[in-house]
């Protein structure tokens, strides 16, 4: 049965990255009022490693009484059944959904000596040299990678993937001049654009970016249609009482409505984009579908 008082005690979100990632902006922004709402403290608890199926396997595992909540993305909830083969959790049995939160684009740039001034240009340069010129990830299977290369795809180009131990040393070795060109989260990028050491080409959004509103779309640039952006949802254990999860949900809409986690959300690239249950539910399915035919033609392997 559903508790009538709940919540009464401090409420845990597992966050399955490192602090300070855009999985643990978007949670932060997120409990600054939740708990407000809920008349309960939020803690966040960061459960990195093996691409979010630590955090996510211990989410799993946790009692269903809606004080354990789980910051889902692409790679626990999309990716990584196709990634890794066999889970230890199941995305969709294991767990319960409560809203998504947010969508968070990257963007394709490059070191300000190639010779592109924007994504026509880069594929001109590719299709010169097949083979030849590389890109930079955060890692095997990460939404950076998945991006590029459906990129590659789309634009029928051979590019030589690099992937790295997380975004910042991704970014380094570009910025550095190592290697030409860069697919990152907007939150890792945008400073670096602004400041002249990256030149942005495109993003892989539906839509242009409030913080480089000048920064055309890849659909913009000859491939309508095109968009591969991350995102990130709010899940609870499976078996969590429907109560609970609706007196979440209602609290992390009106959370999420507010001009100041707006403003939290767009300074590192975050788009806030909530939905039902059932609606987050019928994502999850979807991307789980659509990001394992991206692994399985690119033929990503996570090593």
């Amino acid at each position: 049965m559903a508790q009538p008082r709940y919540p009464e005690r401090s409420i845990r979100i597992i966050v399955p990255s490192t602090p300070a990632g855009v999985l643990d902006n978007v949670a932060r922004a997120l409990s600054l009022r939740l708990g407000d709402r809920l008349g309960q403290q939020i803690v966040i608890e960061n459960k990195g490693g093996a691409g979010g199926n630590i955090g996510a396997e211990a989410a799993a595992r946790s009692a269903p009484d809606g004080y354990t909540l789980f910051i889902g993305f692409n790679a626990t909830h999309g990716a990584n059944h196709a990634l890794f083969g066999k889970l230890a959790y199941d995305p969709v049995a294991d767990f319960a959904p409560i809203t998504l939160l947010a969508m968070v684009p990257n963007i394709i740039s490059v070191h300000p000596s190639v010779q592109a001034g924007n994504l026509a240009d880069l594929v001109a340069l590719a299709k010169a040299q097949p083979g030849k010129l590389s890109y930079a990830s955060s890692g095997n299977g990460t939404s950076t990678h998945l991006a590029a290369e459906l990129f590659k795809a789309a634009a029928g180009v051979d590019l030589q993937h690099i992937p790295y131990r997380g975004s910042a040393p991704a970014v380094a070795d570009v910025i550095g001049g190592q290697v030409p060109v860069l697919v990152d989260s907007v939150s890792s990028s945008t400073a670096h654009v602004k400041a002249g050491k990256l030149k942005a080409l495109a993003t892989t959004s539906p839509r242009r970016l409030s913080v480089l509103p000048d920064l055309p779309t890849v659909a913009e640039s000859g491939y309508p249609g095109f968009q591969s952006t991350a995102w990130v949802g709010l899940l609870a254990p499976a078996g969590t009482p429907r109560p609970i999860i609706e007196r979440l949900h209602t609290a992390v809409i009106e959370v999420m409505a507010l001009p100041e986690t707006r403003e939290r959300m767009a300074a590192f690239g975050a788009e806030i984009t909530t939905s039902t249950p059932e609606e987050f539910a019928a994502h999850i399915r979807s991307e789980m579908a659509r990001l394992g035919k991206v692994v399985r033609d690119a033929n990503i392997k996570v090593n």
